[in-house]
């Protein structure tokens, strides 16, 4: 392992010119507490799998290697604020992609395969950039070309695909300083979050971690609004890879499928039931699920729903319409029931509603208006939403974009367990980052 001491250098320079000082380099070499081991050489203990197949990070002759595929992480499963991080990296292959995530969330971000944090590129050719990715927030020392928050190293120091590289990465009140095999080349400052996980990536292509130590450091007391978000126990219902998990019939096939991060769908299943259903029942849940329409919108005329549930009518006891651009309709069914489907559309009222209940005449006017979205906050066409929905005994919680669009609704005679569903609809769609937390 390289213990070489990262001196004022070029990241301390260009701090005082930010009025940062050079205090940081200097103060985080000299923190309590000895170096230990984050990766054992022998399993993942300590280590968390956020949205990979099992056969992505593996354990090997004292190195984990990462397959690359599909796009993912793995990180720590204790957040970590103050430290000093040692590791080594080989890709196996010329222009290979990595990277290590600090003050990373547990789980990642809206539409993407990654989560909010601060990356340390490991690359292939092009090494050593430090920027923010997905909401965090990072203040070079040297910004680059390609962007406002990301630091162009002051020099290219890596070994070739084939060839081990030390990085040694200080991470301190915000501040991140990386030295590239013995040398600091880039930095930056006013990170956020500064507390939080720390991540490997993969990124389409095989390469080996080994060595990977860290010394933390004292606390500098961060702001709740400066530490990320806490691990609450999500588990992925998707690899990345295959349909694991799900009930995959031969009608299937070919069209609901695994595309890396993505699960896709063309709308054209074969199969006599033609939504795709988890293996597993569940109870009581909070399940988080990205999803975006992929094809082409039409205009079309779509009903106009009131607050109470009920669609709005002219004088003459018409229905009222308004013309969309619609590009589908989908929906995510709960406890076995497509009565129970949390509706995915481009209607006016909005995403979230739960069509089963909301048009039954035989439910009070408390349940078709509880079922019936309170604000439309779907994303724009071909962008990336996120659902959180909560069942809890026959109460439904949906929140949309973070937005609450149904609170605390009753779904009277729902199933007390039941597996899940992504419904068919004929349309083209993607889901992604689908996790599932069961609630005791």
């Amino acid at each position: 392992m390289n213990t070489h001491v990262v001196g004022s250098g070029l990241i301390a320079l260009v701090l005082a010119g930010l009025g940062m000082g050079c205090a940081t380099s200097g103060g985080a070499a000299t923190g309590s507490g000895e170096p230990v081991a984050l990766f054992n050489g022998k399993d993942l203990s300590g280590w968390v799998n956020v949205d990979c197949a099992p056969s992505t990070f593996t354990v090997r002759d004292g190195m984990i290697v990462c397959t690359g595929k599909p796009t993912g992480v793995l990180r720590t499963d204790r957040q970590y604020e103050n430290f000093e991080l040692e590791l080594e990296w080989k890709h196996l292959h010329k222009g290979g992609n990595a990277g290590l995530f600090v003050w990373s969330d547990p789980v990642t971000a809206r539409g993407q395969p990654f989560t909010r944090s601060v990356e340390v590129q490991i690359m292939d050719g092009n090494h050593g950039d430090i920027f923010a990715i997905h909401g965090a927030r990072f203040t070079p020392a040297r910004p680059h070309p390609r962007g406002a928050m990301r630091c162009l190293p002051s020099e290219h120091r890596s070994n070739p695909a084939g060839q081990w590289n030390h990085y040694r990465v200080v991470c301190n009140d915000g501040v991140i300083e990386l030295a590239v095999n013995g040398k600091v080349v880039s930095g930056g400052s006013a990170s956020t979050p500064r507390k939080g996980y720390i991540c490997l990536e993969s990124e389409g292509s095989e390469v080996h971690f080994r060595n990977i130590r860290i010394k933390e450091l004292p606390s500098t007391n961060p702001r709740p609004d400066e530490i990320a978000a806490v691990d609450e126990g999500f588990v992925s219902l998707y690899n990345g890879i295959d349909l694991t998990g799900w009930r995959v019939d031969p009608g299937h096939e070919g069209h609901w499928r695994a595309t890396d991060w993505r699960l896709s769908y063309d709308g054209k299943s074969e199969a006599e039931d033609k939504n795709l259903w988890s293996e597993k029942e569940y109870g009581d849940f909070t399940l988080i699920t990205d999803w975006r329409f992929t094809g082409k919108p039409v205009k079309r005329l779509q009903r106009i729903i009131l607050a109470s549930g009920e669609y709005d009518t002219d004088d003459a006891g018409n229905q009222k319409q308004v013309e969309v651009d619609d590009a589908g309709d989908s929906g995510i069914y709960l406890r076995g029931s497509s009565k129970s489907q949390v509706n995915m559309w481009c209607w006016p009222i909005g995403s979230g509603e739960v069509y089963g209940y909301r048009t039954d005449a035989s439910m009070s006017a408390a349940v078709r208006a509880g079922v019936t979205p309170k604000v439309r906050a779907d994303a724009r066409l071909g962008q990336w939403n996120r659902f959180e929905i909560t069942m809890k005994g026959d109460r439904l919680t949906v929140v949309l974009n973070g937005q609450t669009v149904i609170e605390n609704a009753q779904l009277p005679g729902i199933a007390p367990r039941g597996p899940i569903a992504l419904q068919h609809h004929g349309d083209e769609i993607q889901f992604a980052n689908i996790y599932i937390k069961e609630l005791n």
